[in-house]
């Protein structure tokens, strides 16, 4: 915990490593110049295995939201028909953002706490309007209830009833944490933004789109400008971004994804997954209950419920008191669950703190908790993730900590 004043364990954005940190305060440089167009090189080709994708990255200066209305106004046109497979808060975003420039909407609404079944989704599209959908929007990870949807299975099925359809996907929170493939899967736009397992600020959001998403910008009459998708891939190829860029950013991007090579993708899955488990186990052994099912957890949030008697804003207020930062409920959520983000330069170190800090103001405000389970139960389940993906060494946390001091 020496490396934060607070321990920022929200789902986004991210507490930074200090050579991100420090990345972001370089001089500014000109960014039509070759050294830009280094930067912006190294970004995009370092991104591309994490995506899982031989798709052009494209760089957009705007937030995750910002992708995500990218991915809809590039790709469709007023009245198009797309199904919306919403789980949660922002599955919602992602249909109202295609309802605001008249994609006429269905969706396909699924409890919050559960992820899409498949099933469900084949028989959504086969009730489609005359001529099929045209495209189908899916969110990875849905922050709000801490879910994450088994993407392949939904793309499957997407592609046995309806072939045609574009897949467009909210990859934001998900993608750079746990294995992701693009091609393989058959996705056609997938977004995610600097601020959540890529270690950066806030400010850029990564977009990648197959070809069959960039044949379909070619007809496309949604109205954009700025977030032109062609546009900025023609830049690009020159090395440029049609607009101003987040030239902060993009210098903590560089830095934070050479981090992320060193690393590899295996220890990086492995750690996530581990601060998942140690997470999960640390609250339940503190008499948490899991918001969603254990088969459909996310790996970089945590939801729980809040137990009766237990007030939201008192709690958070003792947590906050003790410079530990969680996340509430959203929208009809609000007040019954909290959220507890492991993603991004996350160590299992910073979670057995997290859970420590919770542990201590249970037991220091009179609720049931047995002083010492949580942790005990967090660090168990941590380091047996840690060994199951074969990085059992006791100091791997400290070792990772290190790497990102």
């Amino acid at each position: 915990m020496d490396r934060f004043e607070t321990n920022l364990r929200i789902p986004g954005p991210t507490s930074l490593p200090s050579t991100v940190r420090e990345a972001g305060s370089r001089q500014m440089i000109n960014h039509r110049g070759p050294e830009f167009a280094g930067v912006l090189d190294r970004v995009t080709s370092r991104i591309q295995p994490f995506f899982g994708t031989r798709n052009e990255i494209v760089v957009l200066t705007c937030a995750g939201t910002g992708g995500l209305e990218a991915a809809i106004v590039n790709t469709l046109s007023p009245g198009d028909p797309v199904l919306a497979i919403s789980i949660g808060a922002f599955g919602d975003r992602f249909a109202k953002i295609a309802q605001a420039y008249g994609a006429e909407v269905t969706r396909l609404e699924v409890e919050w706490g559960d992820a899409a079944d498949p099933g469900a989704v084949r028989m959504a599209l086969e009730s489609s309007p005359a001529g099929g959908f045209k495209a189908v929007l899916i969110t990875h990870n849905e922050t709000s209830t801490g879910v994450m949807n088994s993407i392949p299975d939904l793309a499957q099925a997407i592609r046995d009833i309806a072939p045609a359809a574009l897949i467009l996907v909210d990859g934001v929170s998900g993608v750079g944490a746990v294995p992701f493939e693009q091609d393989a899967w058959g996705l056609d736009v997938v977004v995610s933004g600097s601020q959540k397992s890529w270690m950066a600020a806030p400010g850029i959001a990564l977009a990648s789109l197959s070809e069959r998403a960039w044949e379909a910008t070619r007809t496309a009459r949604m109205p954009r400008f700025y977030l032109d998708l062609a546009k900025h891939r023609d830049s690009q190829r020159d090395g440029q971004t049609p607009w101003t860029p987040a030239i902060a950013v993009m210098f903590q991007l560089d830095v934070a994804l050479k981090h992320m090579e060193q690393e590899g993708q295996e220890a990086i899955f492995a750690r996530h997954a581990a601060c998942a488990a140690a997470t999960r186990a640390g609250l339940k052994a503190l008499g948490f209950e899991l918001f969603p099912d254990l088969a459909v957890a996310s790996q970089t949030v945590t939801c729980v419920r809040l137990p009766d008697g237990l007030d939201w804003k008192s709690f958070n207020g003792e947590l906050k008191a003790r410079k530990l930062v969680v996340a509430g409920g959203q929208g009809k959520l609000t007040g019954q669950v909290f959220r507890v983000g492991h993603l991004g330069s996350v160590t299992l170190d910073e979670i057995l703190a997290a859970i420590g800090v919770i542990e201590e103001v249970l037991v220091e405000t009179g609720r049931e908790a047995t002083p010492g389970a949580g942790l005990a139960a967090a660090e168990r389940a941590g380091l047996a993730a840690l060994e199951a993906a074969g990085h059992a060494a006791p100091d791997t946390s400290k070792r990772i900590a290190r790497a990102f001091a």
